[in-house]
């Protein structure tokens, strides 16, 4: 009778554990066409356009991927979804493009992004505008500490296929979008301490120039003082 309860006891104990909550899916580790690099791999079409393959890693707990590809010329995107990890697609050749994959599973309503690559797709230019400005720090949206003289940096790195980058305009203001230019670097140059209020939210962006007068735009980022 003893026994018999243990083991009664037993299966009301298994049957009341809780199930554990679906895990969301993980980001995907991009390979290629690599980041800041000239893809030079694609299947030409005809003049305009070529072939090209995308490449990634598995993400755990990921059953489909959505590969998006936008083009920085024309603002176009492309995406497509798969369960493999690579998909090719037909894009303009000689233009610059950005791409990453949303893992997703039926578990859950989120996906997970990957990080977001840029690269051009080989034609016939001869000359390549820089890539958007990288932002390392602050991350955007984040909450970051001012030092004691009451100042943050503004941290980012720069890529051009040409390597013809001349300096960066970093643009830096309470309001959004910011439009206020607050100091030019040269291109060796890719950190700059603001001064800033606590319990405030800042906007900035950095545009990279060339040699050739072209320029890219980093995008709007923003943090709060602390």
């Amino acid at each position: 009778m003893r026994i018999f309860s243990f083991i009664l006891m037993g299966i009301l104990l298994i049957g009341c554990k809780k199930k554990d909550p679906p895990k969301p899916p993980e980001s995907a580790k991009l390979v290629f066409p690599q980041t800041n690099s000239e893809c030079t791999t694609g299947v030409s079409l005809n003049e305009t356009t070529s072939r090209v393959e995308f490449q990634w890693l598995a993400a755990n707990f990921a059953e489909t991927y959505e590969l998006r590809v936008k083009n920085l010329n024309t603002n176009i995107t492309q995406t497509i979804s798969t369960q493999g990890l690579s998909a090719q697609l037909p894009i303009e050749k000689g233009a610059q493009f950005s791409w990453f994959v949303n893992s997703k599973n039926s578990q859950v309503a989120q996906a997970t992004a990957s990080e977001t690559w840029h690269f051009y797709n080989a034609g016939s230019e001869t000359t390549h505008a820089p890539f958007p400005p990288e932002i390392l720090s602050p991350k955007s949206a984040e909450s970051v500490f001012k030092d004691i003289n009451n100042e943050v940096t503004l941290d980012w790195q720069g890529a051009d296929l040409d390597n013809d980058i001349i300096g960066y305009d970093v643009y830096f203001s309470t309001e959004n979008p910011p439009e206020t230019m607050v100091t030019t670097t040269s291109q060796n140059i890719t950190s700059y301490k603001v001064t800033v209020t606590s319990n405030t939210v800042y906007y900035w962006r950095i545009v990279a120039k060339d040699q050739e007068g072209n320029t890219a735009d980093s995008g709007i980022f923003s943090f709060k003082a602390l």
